[in-house]
């Protein structure tokens, strides 16, 4: 499916490029239409990956950074922003971030332009509520904007400490070992729950997306089959202070799942995990390393399928 969809890509990229050697209407400045201007893939790069990255690569090369009324301009500068970010899928980690930081350098040529980009970074990027929220790709904008001249000190303040918060518990990695406490009072660690794989499921009780998340993980054939051939456990963990909430919600929850809290806030507190929104989801094998990171419920289910 991949292949064919980068031979689709590479098939878009030569009708574009194809498109952009027919002669052009003389226009003044003032009725010119502005547009996003895409680069052309040369045709010696046949290989779609490699096409892909070129594309990546110099999907920037064309864009004027020094012209801030752009940014005011969102059907081209956010839309282009927002087709970059979705073509990473088709290049590797290292090229995308690569690309993202080459990217981010060249905006730094104006501290107005360099402050947007970084802005819609995180609103695509970072922001819970976005469907293409990446801490991968969210990883070298923080890094870019710790480097950048344009910003003073205070102004890094926060970029650092999300940048601190991104690097805990990256995919594979080992997950940093907490104790959770139980209904009864008994304690336990993450790293003593025995499973081929360990799903962690941060939530509130009195949270609507918890409990869709723990319906749909209650309903799923693929969960259900997977736990009752003691192949997954499910470690639901409450992180916040109102136990008698938590309490009044313990009847909600299956009782084939460990369900528990966290008696000192650390995990909040402290920010050992990244709760930026709640639900979140964690999958991790047998040894404690992260397979999925924050990841949704449609997640979980088709890696478990697979």
């Amino acid at each position: 499916m991949r292949i064919k969809v980068l031979h689709l890509l590479s098939f878009m990229l030569i009708f574009s490029a194809c498109n952009g050697q027919q002669p052009k209407k003389v226009e003044t400045e003032n009725t010119k239409e502005r547009t996003f201007e895409m680069v052309s893939v040369p045709s010696v790069i046949t290989e779609p990956e490699k096409r892909a990255a070129y594309l990546v690569t110099h999907y920037w090369d064309k864009f004027d950074f020094t012209d801030t009324t752009l940014i005011h301009l969102p059907e081209i500068t956010e839309q282009a922003a927002s087709n970059y970010i979705d073509m990473m899928k088709y290049v590797s980690p290292a090229t995308a971030a690569s690309s993202i930081k080459d990217m981010m350098n060249k905006a730094a040529v104006d501290s107005t332009m360099f402050a947007y980009f970084a802005g819609l970074y995180e609103k695509y990027l970072y922001d819970p509520n976005s469907p293409m929220r990446d801490e991968s790709l969210y990883i070298p904008v923080l890094e870019a904007v710790l480097e950048a001249p344009v910003f003073d000190e205070v102004h890094k303040v926060r970029p650092a400490h999300l940048l601190e918060v991104a690097l805990k518990n990256r995919i594979g990695e080992p997950a940093t070992d907490f104790t959770y406490t139980l209904a009864d009072g008994k304690k336990g660690t993450l790293y003593h729950v025995k499973a081929d794989y360990l799903l962690l499921f941060f939530y509130n009780p009195d949270c609507h997306a918890c409990k869709e998340i723990t319906d749909q993980l209650t309903a799923s054939p693929i969960v259900n089959g997977w736990i009752k051939n003691n192949k997954l456990k499910i470690l639901a963990v409450y992180p916040d202070e109102d136990l008698d909430a938590w309490r009044n919600h313990i009847s909600y929850m299956p009782a084939s799942w460990i369900n528990s809290y966290d008696s000192t806030v650390s995990l909040k507190n402290d920010e050992i995990y990244d709760l930026k929104a709640i639900p979140t989801l964690y999958l991790l094998d047998k040894d404690k390393k992260v397979i999925l990171k924050d990841v949704t419920f449609n997640q979980i289910e088709n890696y478990l399928q697979q």
